[in-house]
This record gives C-alpha cells, structure tokens and sequence, in this order.
C-alpha cells in the first residue's frame, strides 16, 4: 500500500511538473508572438512611409530601394521560439536590424527635404514607427522575462528530469545587437 501512495503522489508530481512546464512555455511563445506581431506593425507602416517619401524624395531611389529591399528580407525570415538554434535567432535579429538600419537612413533622408518633415502624413507615420520600436522593445524585453522563467522551470532539479523525458528544451532569447555596443558620434 505504501508504495502503490508513492507511485500516485510521483506521477501525480509528475503532472503537476509537466503542466507547469507547459505554462511557462506557452508563455514564452506568446510573447514570442508579441514580438512577431510588433514587427509585422513595422512593417506595415513601412509601404505607407515609402510611398509618402516618394512623392517628395524622387532622388532617393537607393534609400527607398533599401527599405524595400531589407523589409522583404526581414518578412521572409519567421522563427519558432520553441524549437529555434541560436543561429536561426541571430539571422532573424540580424535582418531585423538591417531594416532598422535602413528605417534609420530613411528618416534622415526627410532632412533634406523641408516640405517632407512638415508633411501631415510623414509625421504621423514617423511617430506611428517611433511608437511600433518602442513596441518591439518592451515585447522583446518581455520575450526575454518569459524565457527566462520557462529555463528557469525546466532546468531546476527534480523539473529537469521530467524535461528532459518530454522534450522540453531551453529557449534562446533576444540578445541586441552587436552594433547596438558601440557607442554613436555626435557630431554638431
């Protein structure tokens, strides 16, 4: 009878673990998906701002060519947070920080036009993108929250075991970017 109380209350802990573990990683891909779905708000805005950037900036090709280009890029790459390499997460940020590169370049293109920077619809658009960063950044920052509570869960001991018994595997999470280290000249 003993042992028959000892194997219920295991694989009633056992349970109670992989429900557990299964919280956290749900979680985690949501704030995956949060992420996702701020980037996809950026690029949205993306076609509207380089349509209204056409119209003021017809010698800008390249600039615009870019951010054509580095959105294509950034849109084909997807990730499954639950099941990605470390590789797969640094060629997905990469892109990401290509089009943001080339975003960056665009804005400053308004600089050398006048009527550009007061346009109504460039303004909105330039606050609408300002805003969608500051989105990415907060889902990224809390990506990086769940994915450490989800490791966190399934590496502690005895969680760890039952882990690895059913294929939970740690996470990779958002790290920034290498260029992101260097700090910017200002120059006047």
């Amino acid at each position: 009878m003993t042992i028959l109380a000892i194997v219920a209350v295991a694989v009633l802990w056992g349970i109670s673990a992989y429900n557990g573990m299964i919280g956290v990683q749900e979680e985690a891909t949501q704030a995956a998906a949060d992420v996702q779905s701020a980037y996809q708000r950026r690029y949205d805005l993306i076609d509207n701002l380089v349509e209204t950037v056409k119209g003021y900036a017809q010698h800008e090709e390249n600039t615009l060519k870019e951010v054509v280009e580095a959105r294509a890029k950034a849109t084909s790459i997807t990730i499954d947070p639950s099941n990605c390499t470390p590789e797969q997460l640094q060629q997905y940020q990469k892109a990401q920080g290509e089009l943001g590169s080339a975003l960056g370049k665009l804005i400053a293109v308004s600089e050398n036009y006048p009527d550009l920077k007061a346009n109504e619809n460039f303004l909105d658009l330039q606050k609408q993108l300002e805003g969608t960063e500051n989105r990415i950044n907060e889902a990224r920052n809390k990506f990086n929250e769940k994915v450490t509570t989800y490791n966190r869960q399934i590496r502690k001991f005895p969680n760890n075991i039952f882990a690895g018994i059913f294929g939970f595997r740690t996470m990779e999470k958002f790290a920034a970017d290498a260029e992101a280290q260097k700090a910017p000249k200002v120059k006047f």
